[in-house]
């Protein structure tokens, strides 16, 4: 049933997206399996600086950051929203062990082969690691996080994951989670900074292609789950960015007049030469943004922690009283 639920749910986004006066896709839909594995490609990309960042904070902080996970609790469950393959949080839970630290680790991914492969890695890799993964949407699991009997949450949204939204769904988001806390809790959030445009730019339009394909699988996983036709050759993938206001937006553009058949809704879409889907987009902040989106959303900022190029920052959120 949840499978059937899921299906229609997506087969519904798709086609109020493709039907709008600006036509758009969401980017939650992007971590299928092979979303998923496309997605670790562009992370390894060294244009991706946004891992490196994360990768290094996480190396350099670990200490104060379990200092603040412990500091009004001797355990605590540490919950990843979207855990993909769960590359820097390993850092943490390498260091956790290594203090003999009582916690438990849950990765929430949308992709089923994502947590799978994760928890194999982490029983062969870590076995003393005890944990829980769950599949599914995370905005869907929100109300029931941490729920088993630990009395403290600590929430992972890594990767400037919150950047894909927009401001009144990332304060939508937040609201939720903070409904989902208890006082107790803290929220560990990543930030990407404004910097050189093309720096971003870069980062976001690689030369690999990596970036196109992570795109256009989206419409591959329309043609497969929803028995629609799209060519994926008649698409392009195009990158912009607005250094006022830190957005970066993807966008695929078709390349000729085209149509295309949605079996599974019984609809068929029509493109002219160069309109646009709007793909996803990318949030950059700098530190009063982010100050002001913890405020609006219920949160207090506890701490900042930032690489050495102060590109990143991941911010330690606890609930406001």
């Amino acid at each position: 049933m949840e499978k059937i639920a899921l299906q229609q749910g997506f087969a519904k986004d798709v086609l109020d997206g493709l039907t709008a006066e600006k036509k758009y896709l969401s980017s939650k839909y992007f971590y299928n399996d092979r979303g998923s594995k496309i997605f670790r490609d562009i992370m390894r990309m060294p244009e991706y600086y946004l891992t490196d960042c994360e990768l290094e904070i996480f190396k350099t902080h670990k200490d104060a950051m379990l200092k603040a996970f412990t500091e009004n609790a001797t355990r605590f469950e540490l919950l990843e929203l979207g855990a993909g393959d769960g590359l820097k949080t390993k850092i943490l839970l390498k260091h956790f062990l290594s203090k003999a630290i009582d916690f438990k680790y849950a990765p929430i991914d949308i992709s089923e082969e994502a947590v799978k492969t994760l928890i194999n890695d982490l029983e062969k890799e870590l076995p003393a690691v005890k944990t829980e993964g769950l599949v599914g949407d995370y905005f869907n699991l929100i109300s029931n996080i941490g729920m088993n009997g630990y009395t403290k949450k600590v929430i992972l949204f890594l990767g400037s994951n919150i950047g894909n939204f927009d401001e009144p769904t990332a304060l939508h988001f937040l609201k939720q989670l903070r409904s989902a806390m208890n006082p107790q809790d803290q929220l560990l959030i990543g930030f990407d900074l404004k910097k050189d445009p093309q720096l971003i730019l870069n980062a976001y339009n690689d030369p690999h292609g990596h970036t196109a394909a992570f795109n256009l699988n989206l419409l591959q996983r329309i043609n497969d789950e929803l028995h629609a036709d799209f060519n994926l050759t008649n698409f392009a993938h195009r990158e912009e960015y607005n250094p006022e206001t830190g957005t970066a937006r993807s966008f695929l553009v078709s390349l000729k007049k085209q149509q295309v058949t949605i079996n599974e809704t019984e609809t068929t879409i029509r493109f002219e030469k160069d309109e646009k889907i709007f793909m996803e987009m990318s949030q950059k902040y700098d530190m009063q943004m982010i100050n002001n989106l913890a405020t609006r959303s219920g949160f207090e900022v506890e701490n900042n922690f930032f690489d050495s190029r102060e590109y990143f920052v991941n911010s330690l959120w606890e609930r406001r009283s």
